[in-house]
């Protein structure tokens, strides 16, 4: 079978268009250069993920786009700092998730809650919320508050420890637990439509 190679546009003295193989090596060297064509390139190529990272930290879709846009000004500011035996994939989203952080940091106003608190509430079923679909869970996601939203996200989606949560967040690791407890129940309520925006 024979592997596809993915072309990029090269522009000759005449202005003609030719289209040449391109390494990721490459595509991060014309960045660093501030080539418009690379940085178009490397936007097109990873919009739809780094999108999907942003919807699952706002409540509305034009917020993502400003925060996903932000975003990506920062990984085309830093760039350089990218080091090329590493996956640039992932160094992409965890500025991308970052920038979500700083968002939430900017927006929220955080309160502190006893441990007690934590205790009076329980889980959720897990099952309970994966038999609706991707977009359903969306769209339940962005209707939580900003705390329960990020909360939700660093934990379950991006795998942060509730320590980590807490240094990221300025919140102590109880609260964190408390907010994600309250998160996973606003979400199964807003799935089986038993109540509204928080």
């Amino acid at each position: 079978m024979k592997i596809p190679i993915k072309l990029y546009p090269f522009y000759t003295k005449m202005n003609v268009i030719a289209y040449l193989p391109y390494e990721e090596a490459d595509l991060v060297s014309s960045c660093i250069r501030q080539e418009r064509w690379a940085q178009k390139k490397l936007y097109e190529d990873h919009y739809s993920f780094m999108m999907s990272i942003c919807l699952r930290y706002t409540s509305n879709e034009n917020d993502a786009l400003d925060l996903m846009h932000e975003g990506f000004i920062k990984i085309f500011t830093n760039i350089h700092k990218y080091q090329p035996e590493t996956s640039l994939s992932a160094w992409m989203r965890r500025i991308m998730i970052n920038n979500c952080i700083d968002y939430y940091r900017k927006m929220s106003r955080r309160r502190t809650e006893d441990l007690d608190q934590a205790f009076k509430i329980e889980a959720t079923d897990a099952d309970a919320i994966s038999q609706f679909s991707e977009k359903e869970i969306l769209a339940a996601i962005q209707k939580l508050s900003p705390t329960y939203r990020t909360v939700f996200n660093l934990y379950v989606l991006e795998g942060f420890s509730h320590k980590e949560i807490g240094d990221q967040l300025g919140i102590t690791e109880s609260t964190s637990r408390s907010n994600l407890v309250k998160a996973r129940i606003k979400l199964r309520n807003f799935l089986a439509g038993e109540e509204h925006n928080d």
